[in-house]
């Protein structure tokens, strides 16, 4: 009995010197399962028709084939602009220089709504570079209001935007200029405009429909 006991101490021993000397040769435990298999590059989204993809649809310029519309071009007719810039040009003649903006060269001023005319030109940067750009609106019989803005380069009146709509609220924040007005599917739609360096771009459009409170279900009455 003594004997067994003590051959089972042994193989104990023996058991543990084993295992010290398995870690010597393998310090975490772990041994060398060879090179760890190369990892496959997850592929990316490649577009069929890269016109027709979301991106492109959102970067200004992305119908023109090179990717980039050129910039647009002086009034052939416009005024001189002097060194004191478009404050001392006369609003009108820039709206008789312009082939979009002429029909309304002649119309009157008026300072409140609800009658046509043109209302009173605004002078305001939306380039950043300092000099302020020239913003003209005329209001017409049918309740639509034509938008036009007018830059200064190279002593020559530049069209940077031109736009139209109905009940037209223009106001600007910082150099961006933000459009509102109320489109015919009977929302409120904001466009906000930034210079990209040759004209007045949208970076954003966002339609508002108001909730119709005719068709709101009163409470029932308690028993």
């Amino acid at each position: 009995m003594i004997l067994s006991l003590r051959a089972t101490a042994a193989a104990a021993v023996l058991a543990v010197c084993a295992l010290a000397v398995s870690g010597c040769g393998a310090p975490t435990g772990l041994g060398d399962g060879g090179a760890a298999p190369p990892v496959a590059a997850q592929p990316s989204p490649r577009p069929l028709w890269p016109n027709w993809s979301e991106g492109a649809r959102e970067r200004p310029g992305a119908g023109n084939p090179a990717g980039k519309r050129p910039p647009p071009a002086p009034l052939a007719h416009g005024p001189e602009v002097p060194e004191a810039g478009l404050a001392a040009v006369d609003p009108y003649e820039v709206l008789r220089a312009d082939p979009r903006t002429k029909p309304f060269g002649g119309r009157e001023r008026i300072h409140r709504p609800g009658q046509p005319g043109i209302r009173p030109p605004v002078l305001h940067d939306l380039t950043g570079d300092g000099s302020p750009e020239l913003v003209l609106a005329a209001d017409l019989e049918s309740g639509r209001t034509v938008l036009a803005v007018y830059t200064a380069r190279a002593g020559k009146v530049v069209p940077v935007l031109y736009t139209v709509g109905k009940r037209l609220a223009v106001e600007t924040v910082g150099t961006d200029l933000v459009v509102r007005s109320a489109s015919d599917d009977g929302a409120e739609q904001a466009v906000r405009y930034r210079w990209d360096g040759a004209r007045l771009e949208s970076v954003s459009d966002i339609r508002t429909y108001k909730r119709d409170e005719s068709e709101t279900v009163a409470p029932e009455d308690g028993p």
